[in-house]
């Protein structure tokens, strides 16, 4: 088995692509190692100890450092668990765990009703255009709400703490939706 890795905009983070599908639906984000012990793989890589984010996308596992770590120490033994756990077909979440998050039905805002058709039309355009150029990047990202013009997204994955995510977020992301949306006037990270 073969595992590729690419670089990502965030250098604390590497994008492992074990060639198979990681999560059939949604993606997850382990901030700490206590979100981690729902998942065997998760678990195991905070356990390297250097490891302080890992996320599952679709068909990749994003696993970000420590500030000080050094990815040719770690290098080696994120891509032995890895290895290991695709080539024994282990489970990816422990049985009765909640294995995937779906970014959430409700808002961190009450929005608005007559700004309904705004909304829609900006989660489409995140779903459809944003989303999968940020997985490309290894991480992921969940609309969080709209209020008076301002859109609340929160960056998982190699996306979350990446020095380029400000220069995302405002030169891209806030541009295309003010572009697309112009009610829109500026993007914020939550």
């Amino acid at each position: 088995m073969l595992i590729e890795t690419e670089a990502t905009p965030n250098p604390a983070t590497l994008k492992f692509l074990p060639g198979r599908i990681v999560m059939d639906a949604g993606t997850r984000d382990f901030a700490t190692p206590e979100e981690a012990e729902v998942s065997p793989l998760a678990d195991a890589l905070f356990g390297l100890g250097d490891v302080s984010g890992v996320f599952f996308g679709r068909d990749f596992v994003s696993v970000t450092l420590a500030p000080g770590a050094d990815w040719r120490d770690a290098k080696p033994d994120v891509l032995g668990l890895l290895l290991d756990h695709f080539s024994a077909a282990m489970p990816l979440f422990r049985q009765g765990s909640a294995g995937f998050s779906v970014p959430p039905a409700d808002t961190d805002f009450a929005e608005d009703p007559a700004d309904a058709e705004i909304v829609a039309q900006i989660r489409e355009l995140i779903e459809t255009r944003v989303r999968p150029a940020v997985a490309n990047d290894g991480g992921d990202i969940v609309y969080r709400g709209f209020d008076k013009g301002k859109v609340f997204l929160q960056l998982q994955g190699a996306c979350s703490g990446c020095p380029s995510s400000s220069a995302t977020l405002k030169q891209g992301i806030e541009q295309l939706l003010r572009h697309y949306v112009p009610e829109v006037t500026e993007v914020r990270a939550i």
